[in-house]
């Protein structure tokens, strides 16, 4: 894999300019503890690559701007900004509008003085949630943080780990339709029921940075999209034990195909008997579950610490936009423990 050193990278620069702060600011900024909250969000400004994502999204957000009368729009990027604090604390519209205005923290990182100007209300934010679902800008998100990532050298190509996960839907039908989403579907796992979609994700094996994503039906079986979670490469592929059979999915021969590390089922094992093949076969075993451990770290970023355990929206499109961004920044979550945020600067 390539050599990396952090401080030889330009570092990305705050877009907004900086103003004169108030007296309210200044006693915000003496205060003698600075909060996880602050932390994070330091550290977030630093990594995000702002610029690439601003010149990938600028066509479509100021698609007739040039000779265009009225009012402009809210800058690109505080509109982005603050649709990531939308992901980051898994706030509604109006709920994410209230915080803007309670937190000190989530304005500086936004860039809003409020003695002279106000927090973009809850309609401009469902609107500009509604342009990125439109134009399939969050996976546009999602592949240009991992271009960013991948030249940075977290992308490491030593293999694809792939995984499903099950995120609920609300089951009852006490709405207008008096139905549930249609897009959502039951599933059993174990003896428990769910119902909702499935995100399945291909994790590289070295890093655990999510590069591929495909969200379904929760009924879908997992092996049915593996083929989609895969890089065109040569490299092994690591599964559970539910994806048994994905070398007859895949196109070519025995030759061509790359390495397949998929669990042995726990019945095989149970079945034999106890002795030294069985042994081996366990530590076998063993190594591949160490390595697919690496697939839990997204889900666990996703589900507790973005706190995305249920679906927010109807749909399955929605839905799967909604996951590109969580993906995307849940991806410069994990590639912080390569890193060290201090004052802005990121050293090795």
């Amino acid at each position: 894999s390539p050599e990396y050193n952090p401080q030889t990278l330009p570092l990305p620069q705050p877009s907004h300019p900086m103003k004169q702060i108030t007296f309210a600011q200044a006693e915000h900024q003496n205060k003698k503890k600075v909060t996880r909250r602050e932390r994070f969000l330091a550290e977030m400004n630093v990594l995000v690559p702002w610029q690439r994502l601003l010149d990938a999204l600028s066509p479509s957000y100021y698609p007739d701007a040039a000779g265009k009368r009225g009012r402009p729009p809210t800058p690109l990027d505080r509109m982005l900004r603050i649709y990531f604090l939308q992901q980051w604390y898994g706030l509604a519209d109006e709920a994410l509008e209230d915080a803007i205005y309670d937190s000190q923290a989530m304005r500086d990182f936004v860039g809003i003085d409020l003695s002279i100007e106000s927090v973009p209300d809850a309609t401009t934010l469902l609107r500009f949630r509604h342009l990125l679902e439109r134009h399939s800008l969050t996976q546009r998100i999602f592949e240009e943080i991992n271009a960013s990532l991948a030249e940075r050298g977290l992308f490491m190509r030593e293999g694809t780990i792939v995984d499903a996960t099950i995120i609920a839907a609300a089951p009852s039908t006490k709405n207008k339709a008096k139905q549930r989403d249609p897009a959502m579907k039951q599933t059993r796992k174990g003896n428990q029921w769910y119902f909702g979609m499935k995100a399945h994700i291909g994790v590289d094996a070295a890093t655990g940075l999510t590069h591929s994503l495909v969200a379904t039906s929760a009924n879908q079986a997992d092996i049915t999209v593996a083929e989609q979670l895969l890089r065109d490469d040569k490299e092994p592929i690591y599964a559970d034990a539910g994806y048994t059979g994905l070398g007859k999915r895949l196109c070519g021969d025995d030759d061509t195909l790359p390495p397949l590390r998929i669990a042995a089922r726990r019945s095989t094992i149970k079945k034999m008997e106890d002795g030294p093949e069985k042994q081996i076969l366990q530590r076998i075993e063993h190594c591949k579950a160490s390595i697919r451990a690496k697939v839990e770290h997204p889900f666990h970023v996703i589900k507790n610490l973005f706190g995305h355990r249920k679906v927010r929206y109807r749909g399955m499109e929605k839905n799967q936009a909604q996951l590109f961004s969580l993906f995307a920044l849940a991806n410069l979550v994990l590639a912080k423990r390569c890193y060290a945020v201090t004052d802005g600067v990121i050293a090795s």
